[in-house]
């Protein structure tokens, strides 16, 4: 098998080219055959709803190549269930779970030698993406779908890898609307975000920790991150239904419970980041972000989560249980990794 010139160790978070993607259509009221394809285009009907309606949806994970030299894939049948969750939400074909796994396995597999060594730092991101195909003029949902997984290697999302970054608060800008889609996977609610990341980071800032759309009063998303925050030595992690399920926030509250710390998902003030010993922004592609300080733009303050700038002990902990599950290192007691034979 032959090897990539990659230097692996300072491949940054992007799209690198890879050999295969696979595809599958939904069409005359059912999903087709797996396909294997080497272009990376796709033909469009220039009237699809994906275009126009915006019916589309995607999800994220990683393979690794781990210490014993096996490929493991982090959480494979959760993403798939959130990307079920997400075509229901916009009227859009759910892929069924066990195609979903056998596209997933199959575009590993296909891409072997694409798959970062062991104790690189980077990793195998999977994109799994569904879009409506069928021309439609009229707002509604299609008939027919394309389900399409592509790979590509990436090194950690952040240049400043497992370091402290700034983020603020903006309250000019919202995510999602109330009881909207911001539980939804789906490529609109990124859309929304763009703006105000771009304002963020003109000042610096990494990311921009967004408020509840309603009364600006509660913490939401942290960019396209889950946020967490230690809060009298509990996790503490916001609870609403705008915030996207993460998958990685989910294992985190896990491990945090293994390591006796108590975990609470509730509406958290602003005013409490005061009492906030440690904060992150977490999700697939960074696993965890450490805050050094945030800033709110509107009234000034400033929150010092670490005055050293340096990552605390639990999201150290955290961060390197995950990762040591993830390469094989540690035990995986709940099952979280398919290992890709």
């Amino acid at each position: 098998m032959n090897q990539p010139d990659i230097d692996w160790k300072h491949l940054p978070f992007g799209y690198y080219p890879t050999d295969y993607n696979v595809r599958c259509y939904f069409r005359d009221g059912k999903w087709g055959e797996i396909e294997v394809s080497q272009s990376d285009k796709i033909e469009l009907h220039m009237a699809a709803t994906s275009l126009h309606y915006g019916q589309e949806l995607f999800e994220g994970l990683k393979a690794f190549r781990g210490k014993d030299g096996k490929i493991r894939i982090f959480r494979l049948e959760d993403n798939g269930t959130r990307l079920q969750d997400s075509a229901n939400g916009i009227l859009m074909e759910p892929v069924p779970a066990d195609l979903f796994r056998e596209m997933v396995i199959k575009a590993v597999k296909l891409n072997e030698r694409f798959i970062p060594p062991y104790g690189s730092g980077a990793s195998l991101y999977i994109r799994p993406l569904e879009i409506g195909i069928s021309p439609s003029i009229g707002v509604r949902s299609a008939t027919e779908y394309m389900f399409m997984i592509m790979v590509t290697p990436v090194g950690p999302y952040f240049k400043t890898g497992f370091g402290c970054t700034d983020i603020c608060i903006m309250r000019q800008y919202d995510r999602v609307a109330p009881r909207g889609t911001g539980r939804y996977k789906i490529g609109g609610n990124y859309a929304a975000s763009l703006a105000a990341s771009h304002h963020a980071h003109e000042m610096g800032y990494s990311a921009v920790l967004f408020l509840d759309p309603k009364e600006k009063k509660y913490l939401d998303e942290c960019g396209p991150a889950n946020f967490f925050a230690i809060i009298d030595g509990k996790y503490v992690t916001p609870k609403s239904d705008s915030i996207l399920p993460s998958i990685t926030n989910r294992a985190l509250q896990q491990l945090a419970r293994d390591m006796g710390i108590e975990v609470e998902e509730r509406h958290i003030t602003v005013d409490e980041l005061e009492k906030a010993t440690e904060a992150g922004a977490c999700g697939t592609a960074a696993v965890i972000s450490p805050v050094g300080t945030i800033h709110d733009e509107d009234t000034g303050k400033d929150y010092v989560i670490s005055a050293d700038r340096k990552p605390g002990p639990v999201c150290t902990a955290l961060y390197e249980r995950l990762n040591a599950i993830r390469l094989g290192e540690y035990p995986d007691e709940y099952g979280w990794n398919t290992i890709v034979e």
